[in-house]
């Protein structure tokens, strides 16, 4: 949907105003009704500040804090009011969870765009104290049209738990790939900015998710890990623009003629530190049989809390090993070079401080994000590089939470590249996030 960006900008303003206002005398006191009902206490599980100091971000931790039982778990008996005696010993669990995206975004040179970006279901199911069923169904952009030509509808987790012990658990279906912050929790409240950061979506392809099973568990006090094997990037989807975002095989037939190897290890023994490491490793050149690439990528990140301040940062690198022959293939048979380098590499650093730090609906956050990302870090012999491709960006905004698990997003970036010849536009963006 196509909106007029010269009216609207004044509209949001005034929208967002409005909603503040309302939300902070609401929760000032000021309006109360005459008869009161004190509504369910918050979670701690549903507060995205204290999920994040408590280190519960793993999606599995989350449908779990929410999980309700089911009348399936017993037959109900007329005469007593309580479940029937049933084969099973332990009650059974679902719970249906899930998260929205709705956003405004007026880039420079275009007529600004009213995007439901993303609406998700998780689905979730705890056959037995040992075993868990967790699931994610996402549909991007509203609808799906057909052939990819609008929309997308992704199976993004579709996993079974296998609880053995804390040191040791074992995972198997689709699953998200464990590489940075964003990839594996990715809702709209734990993150600032209406788009997540370019570096989580340009150099970790996020969402990176892919068939595949492994290991999970905690080790000692706070050291956390997984280890999975999965289905394989495909480098004849590989670009100079997006680097490794074209190359996911999304669980699709995907073909295993080699397996990658992935893993994470987080210490979040500190109470307001996560700092973790990630890697990922897997030959990606099956679709040519004569052609032998491979990619290297390794990432480490870390977040900190103090008081009403947060900071974050991420370094990513990924190394791509036989490219200069798939560029050569790739000019053979489709007639157009990707250039695809045989470096990428993208950081960032991220403040954010909490202006309002009272509990919601008075709780408010202003931020700034410098972001690097290069997809032509280094390129194969013979082969140059493109200033379009050698990036950063300042990313300005304010996160507003009428509610712990609802934010209301309003950013501006400000982007730039090493071409003499095109220029990156800057945008500013309005976002709508929550989950349950």
């Amino acid at each position: 949907m196509k909106l007029n960006s010269q009216p609207l900008i004044p509209l949001l303003a005034v929208s967002v105003f409005a909603a503040v206002v309302f939300s902070l005398i609401v929760g000032s006191g000021f309006a109360q009704p005459r008869l009161e009902v004190q509504p369910p206490p918050v979670s701690p599980a549903f507060s995205r500040l204290e999920e994040w100091a408590a280190g519960r971000w793993d999606v599995a931790d989350r449908v779990a804090a929410v999980s309700l039982p089911l009348r399936s778990a017993g037959l109900q008996s007329p005469d007593s009011g309580r479940p029937q005696q049933v084969a099973r010993q332990a009650p059974l669990l679902s719970s249906i969870s899930g998260y929205m995206d709705f956003h405004v975004n007026n880039v420079e040179g275009r007529d600004a765009s009213l995007d439901f970006h993303r609406f998700v279901l998780l689905f979730a199911h705890s056959f037995s104290e040992r075993v868990r069923f967790v699931s994610e169904l996402e549909l991007e952009h509203a609808f799906v049209e057909g052939l990819e030509e609008a929309g997308e509808l992704e199976l993004e987790q579709a996993y079974i738990d296998f609880l053995v012990s804390r040191q040791l658990n074992l995972r198997a279906g689709m699953l998200l790939v464990p590489v940075g912050i964003i990839n594996e929790r990715h809702e709209p409240p734990v993150y600032h900015g209406v788009e997540r950061p370019f570096v989580d979506t340009i150099i970790v392809p996020s969402t990176w998710f892919e068939g595949g099973a492994g290991v999970h568990g905690e080790i000692g006090r706070g050291v956390r890990y997984r280890a999975y094997v999965m289905a394989p990037l495909d480098s004849s989807g590989f670009t100079a623009d997006e680097g490794l975002r074209g190359g996911r095989q999304k669980g699709s037939e995907s073909s295993v003629r080699n397996v990658a190897t992935t893993g994470r290890v987080e210490y979040v023994g500190i109470g307001g530190l996560w700092a973790g490491a990630s890697f990922w490793r897997g030959k990606t050149g099956f679709n040519f049989p004569r052609v032998e690439t491979q990619v290297t990528l390794g990432e480490a990140d870390a977040r900190y809390r103090i008081g009403e301040l947060e900071a974050r940062a991420q370094y990513v690198h990924a190394w791509l090993t036989g490219m200069d022959e798939l560029n050569r293939t790739l000019q053979r048979t489709v007639g157009v070079n990707p250039n695809v380098a045989s470096q990428i590499r993208g950081f960032y650093l991220e403040g954010s401080y909490f202006i309002l730090p009272k509990p919601a609906p008075r709780e408010a956050a202003v931020f700034v994000r410098y972001e690097n990302f290069d997809t032509q870090y280094r390129m194969p012999t013979g082969f140059n590089p493109i200033g379009q491709f050698d990036r950063d960006a300042w990313v300005f905004g304010l996160s507003y939470y009428p509610d712990p698990d609802v934010v209301l997003k309003i950013d501006y970036s400000v982007v730039r590249n090493q071409s003499l010849v095109i220029n990156e536009p800057n945008s500013f963006n309005v976002g709508l996030g929550w989950w349950f």
